[in-house]
């Protein structure tokens, strides 16, 4: 059955007037903990939506860019292409009437399921946090950490810091050297550390207005890279770091240069890196590094030959100017989640329990040769001792998992569990079923629930393949229609032509 128009028209509206009235209704009640605040605030933004969602389908509506509800009032005025009158208005009434019950006989047993407002406002939304993130409450900055130690300038200078100090230096890129910056590792070291930002931000505050906020960054970007201000103290207007450590001003003619760096490692290395940070070639001999430096002394770098600069180098300026955007808009994110107080506190979580185990240590002279105490029957880390109890609670390793397709094994812990399904175990044991090991089967631990889904997949798959033997119609000479299979059969018959 069709609504009309109008009817759709009046639900929209009866829509949006109810998640405004369940809006204010939910904001009056106050939220006693940060989970029962997440839940509201994305029970606010998805009612938001659908609030956004049929707006957007009542604008459509009343352009009316085909006519259709201008023609559905002109027939309830009695204007309908039989004719004009009470008669036909009637007759249309008649025919709206006749295709309702026509219907409902065909599906006696159909009723709108709706919600009430009181299970609207108890519900929970689903919210895709990882077992580290704690429901928002922490950063699962663990994969962007490798990634970031592995980056050059940490190999470089043999500084690999641990999990807990990258909290503190991941928000701060200025101190990454800014020729490391244009490397393919860093660009996608800093692409995956806003992507997770963003995503993080989106659950953990779903009713800020992050496009806004980009909007305003990418506004205030702009003015900072024309006036010259951006990180790192980029000067000439052409987007390149001012790490040139030879002053041109000392010296009046090439020669004097090219004396001064002759005979000395040392200042061709610099002399080269000052090219290299230009974007010019920094090959040849002392000569010609020292021409191709001299000229930018009296001509802007813009305007310089393109036969003098690297290959790739004209988009340095471009590249460089999206790595400080990508920055800018990272470290705002980090302001505003210091405003949450939710950024350091895994960071100082850590550093008052290693305080503890430390006093601990001080305190027990004899440490080995007594005997473990673990009355909680924690587990055991590296050192053959309890691992810390913030630790057990933190991993959730009292939570126990079971699953039956891997032969009943236990997993403690929600992330050992999540881990498991890509493992060799699981995929073996998916494989004996005769089951494809996909994200669809994703958290589900019983054989029995595994094998319903696969049916019901094969099932839906199965209506959705087309058989042409079936569906195909042909026809013969005197007009009869048949199938493909039959017609096919009594061709090779001779029965029809």
């Amino acid at each position: 059955m069709s609504s009309t128009l109008l009817e759709v028209t009046r639900s929209k509206h009866e829509q949006v007037e109810r998640f405004e009235r369940l809006i204010i209704k939910d904001f009056e009640n106050e939220p006693t903990s940060d989970r029962e605040r997440l839940f509201q605030d994305h029970r606010v933004r998805n009612m938001i939506e659908a609030i956004t969602s049929s707006t957007e389908k009542l604008i459509e509506i009343y352009q009316d860019n085909d006519n259709a509800r201008k023609d559905e009032i002109a027939e309830l005025g009695g204007q309908t292409a039989a004719g004009t009158g009470t008669k036909a208005a009637l007759s249309a009434f008649y025919d709206g009437l006749k295709e309702i019950r026509e219907y409902h006989k065909r599906h006696p047993n159909s009723h709108a399921l709706e919600e009430s407002d009181q299970e609207l406002l108890l519900k929970e939304p689903h919210v895709d946090f990882s077992g580290e993130e704690g429901h928002g409450r922490y950063l699962d900055l663990h994969e962007l950490y490798n990634r970031y130690i592995n980056l050059d300038s940490v190999l470089d200078q043999s500084k690999i810091i641990e999990y807990s100090a990258y909290l503190d230096v991941f928000s701060q890129p200025d101190q990454i050297p800014c020729k490391l910056k244009l490397t393919r590792k860093y660009r996608e070291y800093l692409e995956h550390l806003l992507e997770y930002l963003i995503s993080f931000f989106r659950r953990k505050e779903p009713l800020q207005d992050l496009d806004r906020l980009f909007s305003k960054v990418e506004t205030d970007f702009e003015h900072l890279w024309e006036d010259g201000k951006k990180s790192k103290g980029l000067e000439n207007g052409n987007g390149v770091p001012s790490q040139n450590s030879i002053d041109l001003g000392c010296y009046s003619t090439v020669d004097e240069l090219v004396k001064e760096v002759e005979g000395s490692r040392e200042k061709e290395q610099e002399l080269k890196e000052a090219l290299a940070a230009l974007g010019l070639k920094s090959g040849g001999t002392v000569q010609q590094l020292a021409e191709r430096l001299f000229l930018t002394k009296y001509t802007p770098v813009k305007q310089l030959d393109k036969k003098h600069f690297v290959n790739g180098a004209a988009s340095q300026d471009t590249e460089l100017k999206e790595i400080s955007m990508k920055e800018l808009k990272m470290k705002r994110l980090c302001e505003m989640l210091k405003e949450t107080n939710k950024l350091k506190k895994m960071g100082k979580e850590i550093e008052e329990e290693k305080r503890k185990v430390e006093q601990v240590n001080i305190e027990s002279d004899d440490e080995e040769e007594q005997k473990i105490y673990n009355p909680l029957k924690l587990p055991m880390g590296w050192d053959n001792k309890p691992i810390p109890y913030w630790l057990y609670r933190l991993h959730g390793l009292g939570q126990e998992f079971k699953c039956e397709i891997c032969g009943d094994l236990s997993f403690w812990g929600r992330r050992v569990f999540e881990r498991h399904f890509n493992e060799p175990l699981h995929q073996r044991g998916m494989r004996r079923l005769g089951i494809p090991n996909t994200k669809s089967f994703r958290e589900i631990m019983s054989i029995q629930e595994a094998k319903a889904l696969w049916e019901k997949i094969q099932a839906r798959q199965k209506e959705k393949k087309r058989r042409p033997d079936l569906e195909e119609e042909h026809e013969d000479k005197e007009g009869n229609i048949y199938n493909k299979k039959i017609y096919t059969e009594l061709r090779r018959q001779e029965l029809i032509i």
